[in-house]
């Protein structure tokens, strides 16, 4: 898969569709060609690779097909070649972002689409999603808080007790999805934000026995620009820690 990646990355059309899609989510087709020198024909074929690489990812919506950048594999490449190599200002450098707003887009459709594959069964990632001795694992160190059924609350709590992050538990289809309201209490320029949603989908891999695909949608922040910015960058962060956390039973720390 690695390999992958790196072949995907390595071509400057393809980067150049990345940067796009990073600067603004849910693109189509027609979109990108029109900041690309070349065919439609030629663009398919370069978001087709993308796409098997697991870099993008695509929706439908009504009867379009929607692009979307998922940042994970490029969290695990990071983690992998550059964190261990690099000098501990590396870390604070990528993590960055930029401020300015994103172009405006429809408003029916998701916006920050993030995806991994997990060497587990779906059970065991609704566990490792619900089990708040897990989520203390690979979430920030927040441990999760709830009763578990539609229109429950829940919180997530420090190690010290204080609650990081609430919500309202919207679907709730174990082991295969979880839709949650999500207002992030933990800094001062979310935490007076509307709540926006996380939803969680759990599904078995078509072709690989024994994987499985956990994807993540946050959507419905539009008014809630600061907390679009600290999740962009911070789910990927916990999809791979859920991920190690599952495959190898320790933390991204090692601990």
């Amino acid at each position: 898969m690695e390999n992958d990646i790196f072949k995907a990355l390595a071509d400057p059309s393809r980067r150049t569709l990345l940067d796009l899609l990073q600067e603004s989510d849910g693109r189509t087709l027609s979109e990108l060609c029109t900041h690309l020198d070349m065919s439609r024909f030629g663009v398919m074929k370069h978001l087709n690779l993308l796409e098997e690489a697991g870099l993008i990812m695509t929706r439908k919506v009504s009867r379009e097909k929607l692009h979307y950048l998922n940042p994970v594999p490029i969290r695990q490449i990071y983690e992998r070649w550059v964190s261990k190599y690099a000098e501990p200002w590396a870390l604070q450098l990528t993590a960055m972002k930029s401020e300015l707003e994103r172009e405006p887009v429809m408003e029916h459709k998701p916006r920050h689409i993030n995806r991994i594959a997990i060497r587990s069964t779906p059970e065991k990632v609704w566990q490792a999603l619900t089990d708040p001795s897990m989520t203390s694992k690979y979430w920030y160190n927040g441990f999760i808080r709830s009763e578990w059924g539609i229109d429950s609350p829940y919180e997530i709590l420090s190690p010290e007790g204080q609650v990081q992050a609430k919500g309202t538990i919207i679907a709730f289809d174990p082991p295969r999805r979880l839709v949650m309201s999500w207002q992030l209490l933990a800094l001062a320029e979310t935490a007076e934000e509307i709540p926006s949603c996380l939803t969680w989908e759990i599904e078995p891999h078509d072709e690989m026995e024994g994987v499985t695909l956990v994807t993540v949608t946050h959507d419905e922040f539009e008014l809630s620009p600061h907390t679009s910015r600290i999740l962009e960058g911070g789910l990927p962060v916990v999809l791979s820690g859920m991920k190690t956390l599952l495959e190898t039973g320790t933390s991204l720390s090692g601990g």
